[in-house]
């Protein structure tokens, strides 16, 4: 049984889905088509598209937009040609991508792209962001992306937004994952990431060029049990810089209550950082940023309260993780010596996960004041947050009696 369930893993399954698509929107008899053409990669002289879908045995093709424009209102579609994850160049890959590899890796580049001035690196896993962190060089935004989550960055797939050089790709090489996706690879990187036989290394060309992708809109498709489609236009943050947000305010029952501190350069750094990261995460979520790297991040989770929780226990968890790591070269899970997990666990509770000072980032109101409670009590100090609920006085009066500073973007960023 075990050997059929590697073997499940290992198959390559041939798809029926033909090799063009047209997917067509008509209004008074006027047609608007977008072209599709199905992608494939050789690779040890077999020519496939993707190895298959979310599971072994889901049949699953990946399509480019090759022509085409469509004109909704006043929104327009990206540009056919304009290629990321649907026109990978692959350098080395023991095995062809699955539909996860590529999804993960898009949805890396969905929030790389809002990051251009500081090297800056995504892992995701499950097509959530596990570590996310910027930095002044790329080999220490690697590693501070890694340690957030060491665990969860098993597996994942790594995307950078520099060419990856000698120093990155040891600390990558070191580590399994199962996707890197950067612009380019200095000489002698592949030769350092070839150690990873199965590990699919992807140049992006059009990665230098991700910044205009920001605010570029594409059509969603979200199909139904019977068989229907929804379709929306995919969601743009509007808070990029300070000037897009503003200070927390609001009325209730004819009093007006204010945030009384403005928050620091670093902390509208910190917000805004970790309001673009949101932007690509599985909603309900609540994170918590520190000095440009994720501490926490909660996702999926039905209630504020709970995923606040969530990600404040991840943050404790995964700085315990760090600190057996870094100190002990082992696992915190498999750390048995009491002396020593007594140490790391004093450590951490010392440190309150590492949130002392650290931002929370909500993607949509909080509907009463628990949830940001949740943060404030481990020492958080700025909070981003779209505002908009009926009990928002109450999340100012928490902000305001701990001193710390919360602003508004006026805008939702669910993501389903």
């Amino acid at each position: 049984m075990t050997e059929d369930l590697k073997q499940m893993y290992k198959t390559i399954m041939d798809d029926h889905f033909t090799p063009e698509m047209e997917i067509s929107f008509i209004e008074n008899g006027s047609r608007q088509t977008l072209f599709y053409e199905k992608v494939a990669w050789t690779i040890d002289n077999v020519k496939k598209g993707l190895r298959y879908g979310e599971n072994p045995g889901q049949e699953a093709a990946l399509y480019k937009l090759v022509n085409g424009n469509l004109v909704l209102g006043q929104t327009e579609t990206i540009s056919p040609g304009q290629y990321l994850a649907s026109d990978i160049e692959l350098l080395q890959s023991g095995k062809h991508p699955g539909k996860t590899n590529l999804t993960d890796a898009d949805n890396a580049l969905n929030i790389l792209r809002y990051f251009k001035d500081n090297p800056t690196v995504v892992i995701v896993k499950h097509n959530n962001p596990c570590g996310v962190a910027r930095s002044n060089t790329l080999a220490d935004a690697y590693q501070k992306a890694y340690m957030a989550d060491r665990v969860a960055a098993f597996g994942g797939c790594i995307a950078l937004n520099r060419a990856v050089d000698k120093e990155t790709a040891t600390g990558i090489a070191s580590q399994y994952a199962e996707v890197v996706v950067a612009p380019d690879f200095e000489d002698g990187v592949l030769t350092i990431l070839g150690q990873r036989k199965n590990l699919r290394v992807i140049r992006i060309g059009n990665i230098h060029r991700l910044h205009d992708f920001i605010g570029k809109r594409f059509v969603e498709f979200k199909s139904l049990i019977d068989g229907g489609l929804i379709a929306q236009w995919s969601f743009v943050p509007k808070a990029k810089t300070k000037e897009d947000v503003k200070l927390a305010e609001c009325e209730f029952q004819g009093k007006v209550y204010k945030i009384n501190r403005v928050p620091s350069d670093q902390e509208y750094n910190d917000l805004l950082f970790g309001w673009l990261v949101e932007s690509g995460i599985t909603s309900n979520s609540v994170i918590y940023v520190k000095n440009g790297v994720t501490v926490g991040i909660g996702t999926g989770e039905q209630d504020r309260v709970g995923v606040a929780e969530i990600a404040r226990d991840k943050a404790y968890r995964k700085l315990a993780d760090r600190y057996s790591w870094e100190t002990f070269k082992i696992a915190y899970s498999n750390l048995k010596d009491p002396d020593q997990r007594k140490e790391i666990d004093n450590k951490v509770a010392y440190e309150k996960g590492g949130l002392i000072g650290a931002s929370m980032v909500s993607d949509a109101f909080f509907p009463f004041r628990d949830g940001i409670d949740i943060g404030l009590r481990e020492g958080v100090l700025s909070v981003i947050q779209p505002g908009g609920s009926l009990n928002d006085y109450q999340s100012i009066e928490a902000c305001n009696e701990v001193g710390a500073t919360m602003v508004l973007t006026g805008q939702r960023s669910f993501k389903h």
